[in-house]
């Protein structure tokens, strides 16, 4: 029985007892790349010189909705992947219709922008590990995920699943992830490269960008990725980039994925992402996958007539094609079954255990952000007998929704289970719905008068409102926060404008709380607000953890991974661009102006800065040092907890080159750390800047430039906070 039905036995297993959910085996360790290499190369050579022409080609397409195609004469497995940036997705055996009755339900890990806003290197890795335990107990060799996309526009609907704005976030925050998966034995996939920036015409769309902009910007997670997370798969954009389809594009593969950055692990399609037999087989594309998915209309899809299926078999025996192209692919799918351990026994992995939940947990307490606090938080917990809580999303669950990245949770946690789980008995909490979630939208009148009278007399008063992925779990179903739709606008949907109006109105003390992946329009309220928390979806603990942090049982830690903008037109991506954002023709006339990088060089006022989030404490910042020795550039200060709890501080450096011969940001973030410290306690960050840290990319060279004069260090708290700055001469 070769590799791919591995997993069957697991999916024909009803749900058993609590006390099997409690068996953890330990992660399964990765040799060190050096040690492996010899013996992989080795048995690769093996292999290849057993296979057919016709095998090789059966390699690298599809066989199922989910897996590569194996070589069962010679143990060569299937590889099984599964859609998964924040939880192992449902299953659906070898077609495209969800499994009833087996047991997949998987950790709800918090999405990719709450993991960015913990600022915590760490939980990147045990974010990874987590799903990579999860994944390697159900039988996946390919998790894919993570999400490196650059956030450039509010607007698009897939916004959550990534992770920021900025491109140094995006690489630290990535290796963890990516580390983390893979140290359990599976293939993490770095998606989507590259320039996937929307979700409108995802597969017709074209992106025309700059050098200086791509390797700025969109490149460096992913080269980030490659070179320092070790990733063993790559996933080719559905887009085109100057013309060239993603999957088809030698210049990105070949050139820069596979040459430049020195990738030599597999290159994934998207689902439908090759459109060309010879295009494909030209360039780096190794696996094509999923384009079975417009066959289904016209029947059962025949995986032989995949563009990289049978017709290459035909085009090597006419001379068309050289075969060493097609080795080379077939190469790099061995290799990475062979990093993972696919032709032997893996160790087991975990499933839904307690520490998988724990961290669920944790970061999800870090990743709320509380953006702003006029003294209304925390709230009392002994002094509050009565909460109302207003909000369709207090009670609604989100793991189902979204597109490719829906997780069938064990459980998850709403903010109303949350805080009545927290206040017990001593509390009566009281619920008004407030707004209805529908596709007719607006406000009703009944509801928001329901809400008012709640809110008016209660002691304290928390509404929890935001965006939603979907209107179901049906993957036709997707709005706002999802896969293959953007957002119209950032104004909140279903009249919920009008309802937290009504309610600040009418108890001026309300705590406004906001689901979702991104920022909204909150120019009709913010003023009269007095304290408003950004939840994003928060996991299967995030009920939980938003309890804790309203009620000072937790300390708000999270920062902002992305500017809140005052309104849409103030985005960069919408006020620099010369295309309008439903162009299938995108010039990213904005260039390197991505985020905090336009609202503070052009000093665009925003709703919420980039590294933005408040404590219940307070925090110093004191003695900087800057001294260069040779190539590094050391940065030294002393960080105080000032306030009367302990808390945690997101320490961040930026990078501005005081005169440049080509245009630079105001300022670049490159160093940051999370410090946690008790009431009165001191710590000395200390921060090594090599060169890269205050480089550009000249596109006239066609290269990295460091350019000899002055640069200022600026430290703070957000990209708007500085509390301290230093030069130095280069």
């Amino acid at each position: 029985m070769i590799h791919s039905l591995r997993n069957y036995a697991f999916l024909g297993m009803i749900a058993l007892p609590f006390l099997f959910l409690a068996c953890e085996a330990p992660a399964a360790p990765v040799e060190e790349e050096t040690e492996k290499a010899p013996d992989i190369e080795a048995a690769i050579d093996s292999l290849m010189s057993q296979l057919t022409l016709e095998e090789k080609v059966h390699m690298i397409h599809a066989s199922s909705a989910f897996t590569s195609g194996g070589v069962e004469r010679l143990g060569i497995p299937e590889l099984i992947m599964s859609d998964g940036p924040h939880g192992v997705r449902h299953e659906h055996g070898r077609d495209w219709v969800k499994d009833e009755g087996v047991r997949d339900s998987s950790t709800y890990l918090p999405v990719g922008t709450a993991l960015a806003a913990t600022w915590n290197r760490d939980l990147g890795y045990a974010f990874g590990s987590v799903l990579g335990s999860e994944a390697n107990y159900r039988g996946k060799d390919v998790i894919l995920g993570p999400g490196l996309n650059i956030i450039r526009s509010p607007l698009n609907g897939r916004n959550f699943e990534y992770l920021t704005e900025d491109p140094y976030l995006n690489a630290e925050m990535t290796v963890g992830y990516i580390k983390g998966v893979q140290d359990q034995g599976v293939a993490a996939c770095a998606k989507h490269f590259v320039a996937n920036n929307l979700e409108y015409e995802r597969e017709q769309v074209n992106v025309e960008m700059g050098d200086r902009a791509l390797y700025e910007i969109y490149l460096p997670g992913f080269k980030a990725a490659v070179q320092e997370g070790g990733v063993y798969t790559v996933m080719a954009a559905y887009n085109k980039f100057r013309g060239d389809y993603c999957a088809h594009s030698e210049y990105l593969l070949d050139g820069i994925l596979k040459t430049e950055f020195g990738f030599d692990g597999a290159v994934i399609s998207d689902w439908n992402a090759v459109k060309n037999t010879m295009e494909a087989v030209n360039a780096g594309i190794d696996l094509e996958m999923g384009s079975d998915l417009p066959m289904l209309a016209m029947g059962d899809p025949d995986y032989s007539k995949f563009h990289m299926g049978d017709t290459v078999v035909t085009l090597v025996n006419n001379g068309t094609v050289d075969v060493a192209l097609i080795d080379a692919k077939v190469r790099r799918l061995l290799r990475t079954m062979y990093r993972i351990n696919a032709f032997g026994e893996r160790d087991p992995g975990a499933y839904n255990t307690p520490e998988h939940q724990r961290i669920a947990r944790q970061i999800a307490d870090e990743a709320i952000v509380l953006l702003k606090n006029d003294g209304m938080l925390p709230l009392d917990q002994s002094a509050t007998k009565t909460l109302a809580v207003v909000g369709a999303n207090a009670t609604r669950k989100h793991a189902g929704a979204g597109g490719s990245s829906q997780v069938k949770a064990f459980y998850e946690v709403t903010p109303l289970d949350g805080l009545q789980n927290l206040l017990g008995e001593s509390t009566a909490v009281s619920y008004a719905e407030g707004y209805t979630v529908s596709r007719e939208g607006g406000s009703d009148a009944d509801l928001i008068a329901a809400a008012v009278a709640q809110v008016k007399d209660a002691g304290a008063a928390i509404y929890v409102g935001g965006w939603i992925h979907g209107f179901s779990d049906e993957w036709n179903d997707n709005a706002y926060d999802a896969e293959a739709t953007d957002k119209a606008s950032m104004e909140l949907p279903f009249g919920q404008n009008e309802l937290i109006e009504a309610l600040l109105a009418a108890n001026p003390n309300t705590v406004i709380v906001l689901m979702g992946g991104g920022p909204i329009d909150m120019r009709k309220w913010q003023g009269k607000a007095k304290s408003i928390v950004q939840a994003w979806y928060p996991g299967m603990e995030g009920g939980n953890a938003l309890a804790d942090i309203l009620f000072g049982n937790l300390n708000p830690s999270g920062k902002l991974p992305m500017t809140f903008p005052v309104k849409l037109e103030d985005s960069p991506a919408h006020k620099l661009a010369v295309t309008g954002f439903e162009s299938l023709e995108q010039d990213y006339t904005d260039g390197i102006f991505v985020g905090y990088r336009y609202f503070d060089s052009y000093e665009v006022e925003p709703a919420f800065a980039f590294g933005h989030g408040l404590s219940y404490t307070s925090f110093g910042y004191d003695n900087l040092t800057v001294s260069k020795e040779n190539g590094t550039v050391t940065v030294s200060l002393d960080v105080t907890n000032t306030g009367d709890v302990k808390g945690a501080e997101v320490v961040q450096v930026y990078v501005k080159d005081d005169e440049s011969n080509l245009e630079r940001p105001a300022k670049e973030l490159k160093a940051f750390q999370k410090v946690k410290l008790e009431p009165g306690a001191s710590q000395n960050l200390t921060f090594e800047l090599d060169e890269d840290a205050f480089s550009y990319y000249d596109d006239k060279q066609n290269k990295w430039v460091l350019e000899p004069g002055t640069f200022t260090i600026l430290v703070g708290s957000s990209s708007r906070d500085i509390r301290q700055e230093g030069q130095f001469t280069w």
